[in-house]
């Protein structure tokens, strides 16, 4: 006959919580979480809403999605901002865009907007990203470009 005492008891429920607790806890950060960036508009052959990854290369940006791969040389670029909108700037310039971006103001989101040159014609990328996503990217982007984001923090700063 197994005799428990009620401490042993306890204790072993407790274990087979904490056991379970743990499991669940685990398939909750094994799920796949969604892509950090979201092409929303530019100049490129991707599909509107393609969720992918940008990298801050050596020489050049690198957006990734499922549909595509797009490479922006750090010598092209032209204008980078980071707002929670498409700036008036942006929207009168020549860009044959092949996605309109169809955005507005965001609070806890913003646009990554990327403007570059390109066999003579002006190119663009827009991407919509958290605030939070954005901020560590911003420091290396000026870092390896050595060009500045232009950031609008608040509603105030808009033209």
């Amino acid at each position: 006959m197994n005799h428990r005492t009620p401490i042993q008891t306890i204790i072993g429920s407790l274990l087979v919580l904490l056991s379970l607790s743990g499991g669940l806890a685990f398939g909750k950060h094994n799920k796949a979480e969604a892509p950090p960036f979201q092409y929303v508009g530019g100049t490129e052959a991707l599909a509107a809403g393609c969720g992918g990854r940008l990298e801050v290369l050596k020489d050049n940006f690198a957006f990734s999605c499922e549909s595509a791969r797009v490479n922006i040389p750090f010598t092209s670029v032209n204008l980078m901002q980071f707002r929670p909108n498409l700036s008036k700037q942006v929207q009168r310039m020549n860009i044959a865009w092949k996605v309109e971006p169809q955005i507005g103001r965001v609070k806890d989101n913003g646009y990554l907007t990327i403007v570059y040159s390109e066999q003579n014609a002006v190119h663009a990328l827009v991407l919509k990203v958290s605030s939070e996503t954005m901020r560590p990217y911003l420091a290396e982007i000026e870092l390896k470009t050595g060009k500045s984001v232009e950031v609008y923090r608040s509603y105030d700063e808009f033209e």
